[in-house]
């Protein structure tokens, strides 16, 4: 098998494809964005090789189509060129037309030289991550430009065999994207019936419930310090290096993003590390908020963990609170934004977090909705670990096949 080498720009350029970085400032204002309209992909909304629909900000179609030339095509990719530089998207037949934001820029490839399936996978390997890392500028902020991505060394087989690599590959990824999907399906659920339930206030029985003010009878506001025992985070010294690399997980935001439960962390703690704070232990199914940065982002520990000062975290005092308070804290994301000092750099204090107000149904209810929606999550827990699984799997073939070490 005969393997070529080029940058990613003379191999663009004969595929007909191109590098090309995302509008201006001055093109795209924050006056532009409204509730709805064509997504704008920012570095933020790339996490785990796609596009976090649940996070991208919008624009009207007509300003997207003064923006034309930064729509974003199928099989395109598309990677932050500032912050988090080896981030990578995939772009699916659904995203076709979204915009390629201020922060990012896309990569298009057409498949006559460079097969664009083969090139996402191709960036995923380490020293094409250090390559990117290495190459872009700034010291406290990593920044990229298309002439930088151009410079990217590329080896690369015959279209045939690019084609091959990428569909074994893929053929990973598709079980993971189907998991995902049935996990999304069955927390929209859970999702539906809180809201049927605890919002349109449709719980069984409420033709024979009295509403007092609004509230079912009952029912009552609690702070969330009612529901549990709440835990601030904290960080192990990071200057000493026996603290890390270890088997205990180590929760940050970005863990939690898109995930009902964490069961993958970036960062693992050894027991040297975690023993520096052992008051900082969590048990599974402990409920994680984020409070600094990206508030309002809610997850569920999977196991024995500890986490960081970016995350409040509420152990449940009853077990029939986890599945409400999943949701019900969820709600909060707007209100913790606007005591915490905004939706992107805020701060909402344990004080703060605690004292939050948080209707409370009866106790019958919640022992049913936990009961009802208890199964759900526990599938979701299930197909999360496969995925686990067959992401190892994958990560263990994806240097092999690229070296080509396993013909295909």
């Amino acid at each position: 098998m005969k393997w070529r080498e080029a940058t990613l720009g003379e191999l663009t350029e004969l595929d007909g494809g191109l590098i090309q970085t995302g509008p201006f400032g001055s093109q795209l204002h924050q006056s532009d964005y409204q509730p709805e309209g064509i997504p704008v992909i920012m570095p933020k909304d790339i996490a785990n090789g796609r596009v976090l629909e649940e996070s991208v900000a919008r624009i009207a179609e007509e300003t997207a189509n003064r923006l034309e030339r930064h729509k974003v095509k199928q099989r395109s990719i598309v990677l932050p060129r500032r912050g988090e530089v080896t981030k990578r998207a995939y772009i699916r037949a659904e995203q076709e037309g979204w915009i390629c934001g201020t922060g990012c820029l896309k990569i298009e490839a057409n498949g006559k030289k460079l097969v664009p399936e083969y090139l996402y996978y191709f960036m995923e390997q380490d020293h094409v991550v250090q390559w990117l890392e290495q190459h872009a500028v700034g010291t406290t902020m990593l920044n990229l430009s298309a002439g930088i991505v151009a410079d990217l060394p590329i080896r690369y087989p015959s279209v045939e065999v690019q084609n091959e690599i990428a569909t074994t590959l893929t053929t990973y990824d598709d079980l993971i994207e189907n998991n995902r999907r049935r996990m999304v399906l069955l927390e929209e659920a859970a999702r539906q019936l809180y809201q049927e339930w605890f919002v349109r206030l449709k719980f069984p029985g409420h033709e024979h419930t009295r509403i007092i003010d609004g509230v079912p009878e009952g029912w009552e506001k609690k702070c969330i310090y009612d529901f549990g025992n709440v835990i601030t985070g904290k960080t192990p010294s990071t200057k000493e290096s026996d603290n890390y690399d270890g088997e205990i997980s180590f929760i940050k935001t970005p863990d939690m993003h898109g995930n009902v439960y964490v069961t993958k962390t970036e960062s693992r703690l050894t027991e040297k590390g975690a023993e520096t704070q052992r008051g900082k232990y969590i048990p599974p199914n402990s409920l994680l908020v984020s409070c600094i940065g990206t508030i309002g982002v809610v997850a569920l520990s999977s196991e024995s963990s500890q986490f960081n000062q970016q995350i409040n975290t509420v152990i449940p005092s009853e077990d029939y609170f986890r599945c409400y308070c999943f949701f019900a804290f969820k709600d909060l994301k707007q209100k913790m934004e606007a005591i915490g000092g905004g939706a992107t750099m805020g701060n909402v204090n344990k004080s703060k977090f605690e004292s939050l107000k948080v209707m409370r149904p009866n106790t019958r209810l919640l022992r049913e909705f936990e009961a009802t929606c208890a199964p759900m999550f526990r599938q979701i827990l299930t197909l999360s670990y496969q995925n686990d699984k067959l992401k190892v799997a994958r990560n263990l073939l994806l240097p092999r096949l690229m070296n080509g070490e396993i013909n295909v």
